[in-house]
């Protein structure tokens, strides 16, 4: 090879170094909750790797018969990831509908409407600043017993990313509903506790909010972190419960090298998490005591079905869901409307949230641990072949912690089409990963790895 040629390839290669140093080390900041804003697609969820995942991840379903109409066509050019406005948590209301009116919150006599009244943006109950509420309606049954759509009874109410389902919801009820749920819950910018919530209200009247910082300024400084079930830094839910703390970038086919901001972060999730801090429940007096309770399911997929706003929606989400569930069904993982099985995944229709131009539009919820629960002929197998005390004691820790989970993951996915459902539930759902981060990832959060997309 002629010496210029050789330079000008060196050069490349050293530029192309660069270029990736530069970038993995300017993708995230620091926000002002100590979460870090990853701005690179490929940095927020890991990325399936061929090696460790298997080829799979590289094909659509090859089993897939389920197509959209011939012109169904959307924009596939723009860049996805880094337009999502944040949202702090997200409160979905049933309805018993699939479509709505344009502007849910103009339906007359609605949890909706009475919620838009009281206003979007709230202050947080432990004076860590104002919190913006998603609000969406959905096809989630009302109150009434068995999917019966009589308003008097009011709606059912899923609020993430607390992971609770609130019952009979009535519209006068709601400036309640907001003091003494919403505001007091845990959002999207609190690292997940590491014990489940008191079952006494007067004990959550002193307790600490989950995300403040700790005031000791103790760390543990012998090298040990707690082995309950921390994850460890590359975002895959770590089966040892030892986490991975020693900076070095990991090897497992995650591509994002570990910066000292979030090595830092990790420590700091480890540190806060044995401080005694849980979610406050709705106070002793309040009606929604009773009525509050944890959503059943390890994960949720929200699809948009708003016709009314964009007929490919009204097309994509009814053909989705036939898919999805023709991947989860064999799992034992399928669970419909009615079915309140723990674990399983839910599947729900929501109103308009942006970005019809990139249909469908789906957002996956994933509890912590959901690695995965609901397979429980898997689980209980595994779990009968142990012969260590310690394995079994770790087992029923896992199961206590998941019956008393939350939203660990809130992934926003976009120009999904049926062919895509096959390796979403294979690895978005069941593992927290992204297959095409590139081209369909539009944002969201990780609360275990204190990351978010805004």
């Amino acid at each position: 090879m002629p010496k210029s040629a050789l330079n000008s390839k060196m050069q490349s290669l050293l530029g192309r170094g660069r270029a990736y140093l530069t970038s993995t080390a300017s993708s995230q900041k620091l926000t002002v909750d100590g979460f870090t804003t990853v701005t690179a697609e490929t940095g927020l969820f890991p990325k399936p790797d061929p090696k460790v995942d298997g080829d799979e991840c590289l094909h659509d379903c090859a089993t897939c018969t389920i197509a959209y109409p011939r012109k169904f066509s959307i924009k596939e050019d723009d860049k996805l990831y880094g337009h999502v406005k944040g949202w702090d948590t997200h409160l979905i209301v049933g309805t018993g509908k699939t479509d709505w009116v344009r502007d849910v919150a103009d339906e007359k006599g609605s949890v909706m409407q009475a919620i838009d009244k009281y206003g979007l943006e709230y202050e947080r109950s432990d004076g860590r600043g104002r919190a913006k509420l998603r609000l969406s309606a959905s096809n989630l049954p009302t109150g009434g017993q068995l999917g019966d759509s009589n308003s008097d009874d009011g709606s059912n109410c899923l609020l993430l990313p607390s992971w609770q389902l609130i019952e009979h919801v009535r519209p006068a009820e709601v400036p309640e509903l907001m003091r003494e749920v919403v505001e007091r819950s845990v959002t999207n910018k609190t690292l997940l506790r590491r014990e489940a919530p008191s079952t006494s209200a007067h004990a959550n009247d002193t307790t600490p909010s989950p995300d403040t910082p700790p005031t000791d300024g103790n760390t543990n400084t012998d090298g040990n972190t707690n082995t309950n079930g921390n994850p460890n830094t590359n975002g895959n839910p770590n089966t040892n419960g030892n986490p991975n703390t020693n900076g070095n970038p990991n090897t497992n086919g995650n591509t994002n090298n570990e910066t000292e901001t979030e090595r830092k972060l990790s420590i700091l999730t480890l540190t806060r998490s044995n401080k005694s801090v849980r979610v406050r429940d709705p106070p002793s007096h309040s009606r929604f005591l009773t009525r509050t309770r944890p959503i059943p399911h390890s994960a949720l997929i929200l699809m948009c079905s708003h016709r009314t706003r964009d007929a490919r929606c009204g097309q994509s989400a009814p053909l989705l869901r036939s898919e999805f569930e023709r991947h989860l069904r064999p799992l034992g993982l399928y669970r419909d409307l009615h079915d309140e099985r723990p674990g399983g995944v839910g599947i729900y229709f929501i109103n308009h949230v942006g970005g019809h131009k990139y249909s469908a539009n789906v957002i996956i919820y994933r509890k912590r641990g959901s690695i995965f629960i609901g397979n429980n002929s898997n689980h209980n197998s595994s779990k009968s072949g142990r012969t260590s005390k310690a394995e079994e004691k770790e087992d029923d820790d896992n199961e206590k912690e998941e019956e008393y989970g939350e939203a660990a993951q809130g992934i926003w996915l976009a120009r999904v089409r049926p062919a895509d459902c096959e390796n979403i539930v294979r690895y978005t759902v069941l593992q927290g990963k992204v297959v095409k981060p590139e081209s369909q990832l539009r944002g969201g959060f990780d609360r275990e790895r204190a990351l978010l997309s805004w």
